[in-house]
């Protein structure tokens, strides 16, 4: 079967080696001739899944030990709720940095047991850039911000750091770049971009933000539950715990963040050159605040879309279509998303340039 060069913006592309052992132990998981997903959670087996799980996660991102991992679901839209219920203090008051529609849906959430307050947008510019001069006043809880803007092609370069938590929605861009971990209060992150399947959603918390809400917790939401259970307070999601820690094994042997974030400058590189040396391509995102994980950009002149979209199909690209709200076309490129798979894509908008251009 022809190689299939996977550009969707999630469910994210993972490397054969972690699809392969993932299907495996769907027929037997550690030849205990059981499927992974009919084993007991609290099995000695999956207990150390779990255990391995959260230990890479510490060892990668080089998460202190006054912070807590955890494997949770409901994705990061239930981190929204999440993330408001448990940094909610005595002003019970958010404040949000709008750049992207998951951001605002995150600032929409803080309503529903406080305050909501807008920092900063980029709707203006249909969130086509970051938004950097602002101020904090000392009368908000918590400052969330969301680190990568997958519909829209920005990225947070450099975080706010102060004396007001910081929240960040890290979904689409985590393992994928150094950060440091000291720098947040909350971090929460679907699986589904660089981690692993969708499924579960990945917590790291200072645990000195627990019991300090003020305001009712329901007993699924509060961090501090899951904390005082190891992960394990309901039943978890067991294959999508499985396939991130393999994942996680593949990233620790490929070199880890410095060799991975190196890879992913190089791919978007790559493209970025290629946009800009180009007449028939225009980016959409403001140049300083480009990501690396999400390229979004446009024809110049629509009537050539139909000769793009059928070049991109003879070469085996999918998923490039751009999200309605920006329209042309968006390369994710994620962690798994060999080098080659993006050399051909610019092969093909090199081919047009000569034909059209």
């Amino acid at each position: 079967m022809p190689k299939v060069h996977n550009f969707s913006a999630g469910p994210c592309i993972l490397p054969n080696e972690v699809f392969e052992k993932s299907a495996e132990s769907i027929l037997n998981f550690n030849e205990s001739g059981l499927s992974l997903i009919e084993i007991s959670h609290r099995s000695t087996d999956f207990v150390a899944v779990m255990e391995e799980a959260r230990k890479l996660v510490r060892e990668i991102l080089n998460v202190p030990d006054e912070y807590e991992v955890l494997f949770l679901q409901g994705g990061a839209s239930l981190g929204f709720l999440t993330a408001a219920y448990n940094l909610m203090g005595s002003h019970k008051t958010g404040g949000y940095l709008v750049t992207g529609a998951w951001a605002k849906k995150a600032a929409k959430e803080a309503s529903f047991m406080g305050t909501s307050i807008t920092i900063a947008s980029s709707e203006d510019k249909n969130f086509n850039y970051i938004p950097k001069d602002y101020t904090l006043e000392n009368n908000i809880d918590y400052f969330h911000v969301t680190s990568n803007n997958t519909i829209f092609g920005t990225q947070i370069k450099k975080f706010y750091k102060g004396d007001i938590p910081l929240a960040c929605d890290m979904s689409s861009d985590i393992f994928s770049r150094k950060v440091n971990i000291e720098d947040f209060d909350l971090i929460y992150a679907g699986a589904q971009k660089n981690m692993g399947p969708a499924g579960t959603t990945l917590y790291i918390c200072k645990k000195e933000i627990f019991g300090k809400s003020s305001v009712p917790i329901p007993t699924m939401l509060d961090l501090k539950t899951h904390s005082d259970k190891d992960s394990m307070f309901n039943t978890p999601p067991v294959f999508p715990i499985y396939a991130s820690m393999l994942n996680l094994r593949w990233l620790k042997k490929i070199g880890g963040l410095s060799f991975i974030e190196k890879q992913n400058e190089k791919k978007s590189d790559l493209i970025y050159k290629q946009i800009d040396d180009s007449s028939l391509f225009r980016g959409t995102a403001n140049i300083e605040d480009r990501s690396s994980m999400n390229v979004t950009f446009t024809l110049t002149n629509d009537a050539l879309n139909e000769t793009f979209n059928k070049m991109l199909v003879e070469a085996n690209i999918n998923g490039l279509k751009g999200h309605r709200s920006v329209g042309g076309f968006r390369a994710s490129m994620y962690n798994a998303m060999p080098y080659e798979s993006v050399n051909i894509l610019v092969e093909i908008m090199r081919e047009l340039e000569n034909k059209k251009g």
